[in-house]
């Protein structure tokens, strides 16, 4: 259990944080830099939610499976910040599971099956809830790439980069949900200023 009696510490005054694992390591390391997009994309996930909230299409479940997905990324960020050379099973020892990656692909899936199928990539907009849900896919995406990063250094649990990329995919479907009941899909029309 996490308990917080108090905010400022003053251990990362000289540039440095503690892992999850005890060790220390630079605040502009890959690994430090994986986890704070992670916990940058649930930031503005929480602002998708709070615009999910104030429309009406389809908000409540979409706003329930955002929540759950923010304590997801919590889960991330902990599996993250504790490198795997920690013993399974250790209190420090918190990792993505397939099961939470398949709940992803499980919510993909349904949202999928009410839309019409793609004929063009689909501009970030319309609503302000889809424009909400198009940059917190952005910002996953580049939660991904940092992710990616520190991968190509240092082995990292196979499931946190899945659990990512299927982030990413589930948003890029709620935005298209939440434009259906009013302005639809804003498509892109290649070449369409010359």
């Amino acid at each position: 259990m996490v308990k917080l009696n108090k905010i400022y510490t003053r251990t990362g005054d000289k540039g440095e944080t503690g892992l999850g694992d005890g060790t220390r390591l630079p605040k502009h390391a890959p690994r430090v830099s994986a986890y704070g997009e992670v916990d940058e994309a649930n930031a503005v996930i929480g602002l998708a939610v709070i615009a999910l909230t104030s429309d009406d299409n389809q908000a409540t479940d979409m706003v329930a499976t955002l929540v759950r997905i923010q304590n997801d990324l919590f889960d991330l960020g902990a599996d993250l910040c504790t490198p795997n050379k920690v013993a399974p099973d250790s209190a420090a020892d918190l990792r993505i599971t397939p099961e939470q990656v398949s709940a992803l692909e499980h919510e993909i899936d349904e949202l999928n099956s009410g839309l019409e199928p793609l004929t063009s990539f689909v501009l970030p907009g319309g609503t302000a809830s889809a424009a909400h849900l198009h940059h917190a896919r952005t910002v996953v995406r580049r939660a991904e790439r940092a992710v990616t990063s520190l991968a190509a250094e240092d082995p990292i649990n196979p499931n946190a980069l899945n659990y990512i990329n299927r982030l990413s995919d589930l948003l890029f479907v709620m935005a298209r949900c939440a434009n259906m009941g009013s302005v639809g899909d804003v498509l892109w029309t290649p070449g369409g200023n010359r």
